[in-house]
């Protein structure tokens, strides 16, 4: 009987500074691996001793590192590309002297390689120090001409199984009378809608309910409002995650943030999942969370 054994994910994240490898890093946390940045070299092997990684880990490596050598570098490296329990590639982000020069200028960062502060010069010890683990990289990244999102997707499509790139959404409802939600990033307000609040009958009860699902549906702006929503729900869900995004907020206002608002958040809910998307829905006035799996 053979043995299968599962390795870890290790992406080693280098390149001069200025390249964009704190960016990089960040996005592939983002896609879900653990981020560790600027681990003192001597260390980055004894974070294997322990137990076997639950998750896939994006380390940081580069000349910031105290008494930094090219040698030593390439063998960490080497040392943790031994280890039969991991998988270890080198992400190597590149870029031009000019580039890097002109993003230390808007910074108005001293290059840490260069005290007297003459990016020029660290620049090219930077980028001297760094040819062995650029000549190693399995996989090479010029930032040059790249913009934040472009890096995003690039990383997505080396490094991000299709299983996790699926967009996080977060349903929510509020009440306008105590604020809008911070960080949404589409907004829809319900206030034209029937008032299920002037009904003796449902005033007591909330959006959660047929009741009120159905006399605010009732509404002739209802359908049309519905279908807008999810029309413009399907063409702009897709591309924020084109563009890399892990989550995306979507927010339902009304007077109380208690039937209408909670009625389209509940709606619009059930139509994602339908779509096969993962949405968390919180409605704010009610303190009630949930998450729901497409």
């Amino acid at each position: 009987m053979t043995n299968s054994i599962e390795m870890a994910h290790v992406v080693l994240v280098t390149g001069p500074s200025g390249a964009g490898r704190t960016t990089a890093i960040n996005f592939l946390e983002d896609a879900g691996f653990e981020a560790i940045d600027n681990v003192p070299l001597t260390l980055a092997p004894r974070l294997f001793e322990g137990p076997s990684l639950n998750r896939p880990l994006a380390l940081g490596l580069d000349t910031r590192n105290r008494d930094f050598s090219a040698i030593q570098m390439m063998e960490t490296i080497e040392e943790l590309a031994s280890k039969p329990s991991l998988k270890v590639e080198v992400l190597y982000l590149d870029c031009s002297v000019d580039v890097l020069i002109h993003r230390f200028s808007e910074t108005r960062r001293r290059h840490h390689l260069s005290p007297d502060g003459a990016a020029l010069a660290g620049i090219q010890m930077d980028l001297d120090l760094m040819q062995p683990a650029r000549a190693r990289a399995n996989v090479l990244i010029n930032t040059t001409t790249l913009s934040p999102n472009d890096l995003r997707s690039q990383i997505n499509q080396y490094f991000v199984p299709q299983k996790v790139k699926k967009l996080a959404i977060s349903v929510q409802s509020f009440s306008y009378k105590r604020g809008v939600p911070r960080g949404v990033d589409m907004m829809f307000d319900c206030r034209f809608l029937r008032n299920p609040y002037w009904d003796k009958g449902l005033s007591n009860q909330d959006g959660l309910s047929v009741a009120v699902q159905d006399y605010v549906a009732a509404d002739k702006n209802f359908l049309p409002f519905r279908n807008q929503i999810l029309t413009l729900a399907e063409l702009v869900i897709p591309a924020h995650q084109a563009e890399g995004r892990s989550y995306l907020s979507i927010g339902f206002g009304c007077t109380g943030g208690k039937h209408r608002s909670v009625t389209m958040a509940e709606i619009l809910c059930k139509d994602l999942q339908l779509s096969g998307w993962h949405v968390t829905i919180r409605h704010r006035e009610l303190v009630t969370q949930r998450d729901v799996h497409g």
